[in-house]
């Protein structure tokens, strides 16, 4: 197999596969994966709660998705819990759980790896 064939399995391997941004510049991550959320780097470690409402459903609430993050600023890091759309503040600025895919359904569940976690970070506030 020729060296460059290899790039892109040895990328996902190691971590470094560009993260999508949205048209937001949300930046997403799948759980493990580490990205860079406009400064601070983001790792979701476990989903906590996902308490949305299914879409085949009509619910009263719809619910809520906590989710456990490894934030890391310069040369330190921390656990930190995330609520889907309320502002966390981290260091000089807040960083919010912007969205989360795929959406629940009662037909399935949701598999830790088909998680999508997408976050937004406004600094300097």
């Amino acid at each position: 197999m020729k060296p460059m064939a290899l790039l892109p399995l040895a990328l996902l391997l190691t971590g470094c596969v560009t993260p999508r941004v949205g048209e937001d510049g949300s930046v997403e991550a799948r759980l493990g994966q580490t990205v860079s959320v406009n400064g601070p780097r983001i790792t979701p470690l476990k989903v906590l709660e996902d308490s949305r409402c299914p879409m085949e459903a009509r619910c009263v609430r719809a619910g809520d998705v906590r989710l456990q993050v490894r934030v890391r600023l310069g040369t330190g890091s921390e656990l930190r819990e995330l609520t889907l759309g309320k502002p966390e503040r981290v260091a000089d600025g807040q960083l919010t759980l912007q969205g989360v895919m795929p959406p629940r359904s009662v037909q399935r569940a949701i598999r830790p790896g088909d998680y999508r976690f997408s976050f937004t970070f406004a600094g300097g506030l």
